[in-house]
């Protein structure tokens, strides 16, 4: 049931389902069983959506869109159950004629049966192939048709994946199959306030399944559990934020400036905070500017309620309109919140050391994390925010001073919104040299030819986050 509650919130209201379900979770006690069942069914609906849809179509008697759609739903569930879990066929077709009944009555309870029926059967027949269930062209045909059938990714997700990987058909197909793995939850040990060997062992000691992550010396990953339960992230010295975030920033802030630096530095496109705080423990002596439009100051540092301080430390930067944040150790923010667009930034050009400027993108980087999002996003968006991407780079190019840096992020490998964007602005603005951002991630393996950084689920074990640094000359 809460399942399927997720799946209506999504549909019905445009819910985010890792946003939803955990607070669903947590509000209905489920015992730890219950709660992994609930969340595989969740979340591996979801990504399977397409294809759980595609094998409703063989079966029903009308389009899967003529369908109520709550009824549609819970159908989806009960596919997801025959294709992908241990249930027996048996068990997965009465539980979901069962939720078929509390949620819309008798009316649509003997269609649900008859086709849940239907696919069972297809599914002993064929056990459970998918290439076979769905008739998915050959790979040697279409190569990318059979991928959409199999890895249930839009057919424009595919291409864009494979031209980002060179068009090597392999690597794509261990990148799409990566998004539909369970991925595990990565901590960030914040500077300052811990160390990754303290978080690690405070992990432990409560239980959890815990490792130092593989390339960011601040990074933790968890086999399951809550990471909410731990002391250190409910004061603030630790947070859950993907390893790739981590080494984006990590990678800005290992990248000297070159002449005298004024001191100040700026987050252009902040929104939750879990870059600016890391970039304000990583970079502490010097003052943060964090430009959000909206407003999310109760949110930019992890684990605390951000309140505004009277003449904290360094004080507001001059000629800015904001206030500074409160970290969790008083006395030690050097974080200023600002709101305002991103592209009009209340600060002077030339005027600052380094621009972080993680841009909106169409987050194809995180599918695994967000399954409803590769049926959300459409190839309409590409453009729109490629546009809104490079006068967000431009203005982040005009902020910096010479001899500064700038870190251009999206989580996301469309070439579109990554090399395109920085590529055209380079060739057109002058002035600005691009760096080999692999020498400032040393300790990270199959970073390709650079000089830009694309980290890669099926690789790194992160989200696919995209790195450009560029110096101003």
């Amino acid at each position: 049931m809460l399942a399927w509650e997720v799946l209506r919130a999504v549909d019905e209201r445009g819910a985010y389902a890792n946003l939803l379900l955990p607070a669903l979770l947590a509000q209905r006690r489920l015992p730890a069983r219950d709660r992994g069942f609930a969340t595989e069914l969740t979340y591996g609906t979801l990504r399977a959506s397409g294809v759980l849809d595609g094998l409703l179509a063989t079966v029903a008697n009308r389009p899967v869109d003529a369908v109520d759609p709550q009824v549609r739903d819970a159908l989806r569930l009960g596919v997801y159950q025959l294709l992908h879990t241990r249930v027996p066929a048996r068990a997965a077709v009465a539980s979901t004629v069962d939720l078929v009944r509390r949620t819309s009555g008798e009316r649509p309870v003997r269609f649900a049966n008859a086709v849940l029926r239907r696919v069972a059967a297809r599914v002993a027949e064929t056990g459970g192939d998918l290439a076979v269930l769905l008739s998915a062209p050959s790979y040697d045909d279409d190569p990318v048709g059979h991928l959409v059938t199999v890895t249930s990714h839009p057919r424009w997700v595919v291409e864009t994946f494979a031209a980002a990987l060179g068009g090597d058909l392999a690597q794509t197909r261990a990148a799409l199959e990566a998004d539909d793995q369970r991925p595990c939850t990565h901590l960030v040990a914040r500077p300052g306030l811990i160390d990754r060997d303290g978080l690690l062992r405070a992990a432990r000691d409560a239980g959890l399944a815990a490792e130092p992550g593989p390339w960011s010396p601040y990074a933790v990953r968890l086999a399951g559990g809550d990471p909410g339960l731990l002391a250190e992230v409910s004061a603030g010295r630790a947070r859950v934020q993907d390893e790739g975030s981590q080494l984006v920033v990590t990678a800005l802030s290992r990248v000297a400036t070159v002449g005298a630096d004024t001191g100040v530095s700026v987050d252009l496109c902040a929104g939750p905070g879990g870059k600016t705080a890391l970039l304000a423990g990583l970079l502490p002596r010097t003052r943060l500017v964090a430009v959000e439009p909206r407003a999310t100051r109760a949110r930019l540092v992890a684990g605390a309620v951000a309140v505004p301080v009277a003449g904290a430390a360094g004080g507001p930067v001059a000629g800015v309109s904001g206030s500074p944040v409160a970290g969790t150790t008083p006395g030690r923010s050097n974080v200023t919140v600002v709101q305002a667009d991103g592209r009009a930034a209340p600060l002077r050009p030339g005027s600052v050391d380094r621009v972080l400027a993680d841009v909106p993108c169409t987050g194809l980087g995180a599918l695994r994390r967000r399954p409803e999002a590769r049926w959300r996003r459409t190839p309409a968006e590409v453009v729109p925010l490629s546009f809104l991407q490079r006068e967000l780079l431009v203005a982040a190019v005009e902020l910096v001073r010479p001899g500064g840096v700038v870190a251009y992020v999206t989580c996301s490998p469309h070439p579109a919104e990554s090399t395109q964007v920085v590529t055209d602005v380079v060739g057109r603005h002058g002035g600005v040299s691009v760096l080999d951002a692999r020498a400032y991630l040393p300790e990270v393996e199959a970073l390709g030819d650079g000089p830009f950084v694309q980290l890669w689920p099926h690789r790194h074990g992160t989200d696919a986050m995209f790195l450009a640094l560029l110096r101003r000359l």
